[in-house]
């Protein structure tokens, strides 16, 4: 849609992109949903020991939730929509944002829940390390428009004085140093303070959308019309529809045993790729052969372990920065393949050599000497980062929507929003009449996202002058 003898790293964090593969499940079972009032969890529960402890019939292998996932009821709800419905939505992105903002305009309030520490924007974000005036877009780059739709949303950014055109020299970067300039087909636009204000602006001016972070849902249950949501045994509120706006090993935990199996087939048909993100303060610029690097963005070819670099104190503050020199790096989907690791407990041995390797591809990159990198006076890594614009299930009244629906780019997210919104809104106005009328993308087969290895967030606009470049560079070579 954010490494030779190092010091450590401060803080780490996992970013999922995203493809997709078929996946044809079993026919699930249909019930009706239950009045029966869901079971409350014990005051005091026995503590399980070696002699007494049940195993799961599942475990947690992808495997083992696949078989749960599909061999589950399916949920249908009969009772007609409540006159004042309310909608709950897991996940803060743009694409959750947005669907609740579109919610309130058809009258129809919402919560939102995030498991985000720092604020909303799942790749919306921004990192400001005071009082060194570090500043480090993380996860989306840049976007452009080409919906008339989201151009709306921009045009309010630009008013408000949000989002500018990024007029920096972007272009791709050779092994060896070698960079070539690519102009975008389309403006591309940047946070004027970095991506996440852009989060905070959508609901800034909201009335009927409330947001409950951090808040991890773990549990959907269906009970008298509704869903009942819950953090760790914790009830968060009763809801006459959910809209899952996130998606990866979570989603997939969540779902497993929600009553949804056709919602649950179609995010188990994505299969997520990882990038890890590197950002990196230097004390002073980073060489380029004999110069200097005078780009503010970079798509990296010929490099293994790096696919994109950006100098952020350039882009965001331009001739204003006074302080260290701040790069975001991204790997290759490869490379992030070859080390990936569960997001929640990196391993620090793999941190030191994701670390060590990255920054020894930027190296490469560059045109350097190994080990001839300046030396980071401020690095953390982060993140181990088809058609139809939402999924809706009207017998479980539950939704998916996401910017992978459409093209991994924050466009993309934004439309995904919307239109689920107005799907949901139609529906709750027919009162639940006729539910077949209001399934949509249940049976959809994905394809492959095609695009670069960071995603779309920072290549729509230039993915034809990526093209040019690479064939009249064979071209060259040819003749």
């Amino acid at each position: 849609m954010a490494p030779s003898a190092l010091p450590n790293f401060s803080s780490s964090f996992l970013f999922p992109l995203k493809t997709q593969k078929s996946f044809k499940p079993p026919k699930p079972l249909t019930i009706t949903c239950s009045s029966q009032e869901p079971k409350k969890p014990s005051k005091n529960p026995q503590r399980p020991t070696s002699r007494n402890r049940k195993r799961t019939p599942y475990g947690t292998s992808r495997r083992s939730i696949l078989k749960k996932t599909f061999t589950q009821e399916q949920v249908k709800f009969t009772a007609g929509v409540s006159a004042d419905p309310h909608v709950g939505i897991i996940g803060g992105g743009m694409a959750g944002l947005l669907c609740a903002l579109s919610l309130e305009k058809t009258g129809v309030k919402s919560t939102v829940f995030d498991t985000g520490i720092h604020g909303l924007g799942g790749r919306m974000g921004t990192r400001v390390i005071d009082p060194q005036q570090l500043i480090f877009d993380h996860a989306a780059q840049f976007f452009t428009v080409s919906d008339s739709r989201f151009s709306k949303l921009v045009d309010y950014w630009l008013e408000k004085g949000l989002v500018r055109e990024w007029q920096g020299l972007v272009g791709q970067l050779e092994l060896g140093g070698r960079f070539v300039p690519l102009p975008s087909s389309l403006p591309r636009f940047i946070g004027v303070n970095g991506m996440s204000p852009l989060a905070d602006s959508l609901l800034s001016e909201t009335s009927m959308v409330n947001v409950l972070r951090p808040c991890w849902i773990s549990k959907l249950e269906p009970f008298n019309g509704t869903w009942h949501l819950s953090e760790n045994g914790k009830p968060r509120g009763e809801f006459d529809a959910i809209v899952i706006a996130h998606n990866g090993k979570c989603a997939n935990r969540l779902l497993a045993s929600s009553g949804l199996p056709l919602i649950a087939r179609q995010m188990k048909r994505l299969d997520l790729s990882s990038i890890w993100a590197l950002v990196a303060a230097f004390e002073h610029p980073l060489p380029l052969g004999d110069g200097k690097v005078a780009f503010q963005g970079a798509f990296v070819k010929g490099v293994d372990s790096v696919s994109w670099m950006a100098n952020n104190s350039l882009k965001l503050l331009g001739s204003q920065s006074n302080g260290p020199p701040c790069w975001t790096f991204f790997s290759t989907a490869a490379y992030g393949k070859q080390n990936k690791v569960p997001q929640e407990n990196i391993p620090s041995q793999t941190a030191e050599k994701v670390k060590t390797s990255m920054l020894e591809g930027v190296e490469a990159a560059l045109g350097l000497p190994k080990g001839s990198l300046p030396r980071p006076i401020y690095r953390v890594r982060l993140f181990q980062p088809t058609g139809i614009p939402c999924i809706f299930d009207p017998h479980g009244r539950a939704a998916i929507c996401g910017d992978w629906l459409l093209g991994s780019n924050l466009e993309s997210a934004a439309l995904s929003g919307m239109a689920l919104a107005n799907h949901i809104a139609d529906y709750l106005q027919s009162d639940g009449a006729c539910p077949e009328e209001f399934a949509v993308g249940l049976e959809k087969e994905f394809e492959a996202i095609e695009g670069h290895d960071i995603g779309q967030f920072a290549l729509a606009g230039v993915e034809s002058s990526l093209k040019q470049h690479n064939e009249m560079s064979a071209f060259q070579l040819a003749t």
